[in-house]
């Protein structure tokens, strides 16, 4: 049997799937699994050992390129990622992304059976020959799991099964030297960024934050992030020493890094499920998004959100912002001195 699963973006999206995954591989152990990703996410899925074949989209990198006319080069490897996935012929294609960028490509696919959620979103619902309902008050890991479910799996305990190898490991620990921060026993890391302005927190209250922790908690502070310009200005102003790991780091290694750390505080971003997934505890900064449905899997984890009328909004945009404004630096330290000291 040859399966094929569309999850494309983003990274919090494909940590996600990834119980899926597992349990897909546990109902039909000696199918060939494939999974079309984007780039963004793809380093989470390299030498998976669920999977057998990972194939990367470019999308978002070939739009960028068609608009500085690179016309010849995106239309070369968007044609070798189209003949990629027709390579083999499928017999069950699941999209777990429900969107029409998704769905086309399931058809594209050319498998017998397309699964994919009852639902009209962009247009996706027309693209499948086979449907489930969704139930959007309930956490994407359990609602994705209903793939499995439909298909005659039993997904037990969600797992989030990651191939973090012996190379990813050193690099960490060379890092943890290069900074001499030990072993990490009294790491605390903080993620402050995100895809949406909206979800941001304030740098003044981070660079507060982080103060707070290396006096009262007796702590190291790591800023981790895939750039580490937004860093910077969080660090010039703060009286004590912390260190910018942004930009040092893959997908894995940063993992490694969380499950080195004694917890994260976070926005709600791909990180916070990076570091849910691994099993570090989390405090989570939580604005226009619900909790409920993306907030950090499982147990130990503490999020903070204010209750407004207006809230979840899931909006990228807000003039206000109100949201994450009025939660302070005492709440999240509170939240974090709790679980470092449990």
């Amino acid at each position: 049997m040859n399966i094929l699963i569309v999850k494309l973006s983003a990274v919090g999206d494909v940590i996600h799937t990834l119980p899926s995954l597992a349990a897909l591989r546990r109902r039909f152990p000696q199918a060939h699994i494939s999974w079309v990703v984007e780039e963004a996410a793809s380093d989470l899925l390299r030498n998976h050992p669920c999977l057998d074949k990972l194939i990367i989209s470019g999308r978002k990198r070939w739009i960028k390129e068609l608009r500085q006319g690179k016309y010849s080069k995106v239309f070369k490897e968007a044609g070798r990622f189209l003949s990629d996935l027709r390579s083999r012929r499928y017999d069950l294609v699941i999209d777990f992304h429900g969107l029409f960028k998704s769905a086309v490509l399931t058809v594209l696919s050319g498998a017998s059976r397309r699964l994919g959620y009852d639902s009209m979103q962009e247009l996706s619902g027309l693209f499948y020959n086979e449907k489930i309902p969704e139930d959007l008050n309930r956490h994407a890991v359990d609602r994705y799991l209903d793939f499995p479910r439909y298909l005659g799996a039993d997904p037990g305990q969600p797992e989030f099964p990651l191939d973090i190898s012996d190379l990813q490991h050193r690099h960490i620990e060379q890092l943890l030297a290069e900074f001499h921060l030990g072993n990490g026993e009294n790491l605390i890391a903080i993620n402050t960024v995100a895809l949406w302005e909206t979800k941001l927190w304030d740098d003044e209250k981070f660079a507060r934050l982080a103060d707070r922790i290396v006096r009262e908690l007796k702590a190291a502070v790591v800023f981790t992030g895939s750039d580490p310009t937004p860093m910077d200005s969080i660090l010039s102003q703060m009286t004590h020493q912390a260190v910018n790991l942004g930009g040092r780091t893959s997908l894995r290694e940063l993992a490694h890094l969380y499950q080195r750390a004694r917890l994260l505080i976070t926005t709600d971003s791909g990180p916070m499920h990076l570091a849910a997934a691994v099993g570090t505890p989390v405090v989570a900064l939580f604005g226009p998004t619900d909790p409920i449905r993306t907030g950090p899997y499982g147990e130990g984890h503490r999020v903070l959100r204010k209750g407004l009328d207006c809230s979840p909004c899931f909006r990228k945009s807000c003039d206000r912002k109100t949201c994450m404004r009025d939660i302070s630096v005492d709440e999240v330290f509170d939240a974090a001195k709790e679980l470092f000291e449990s």
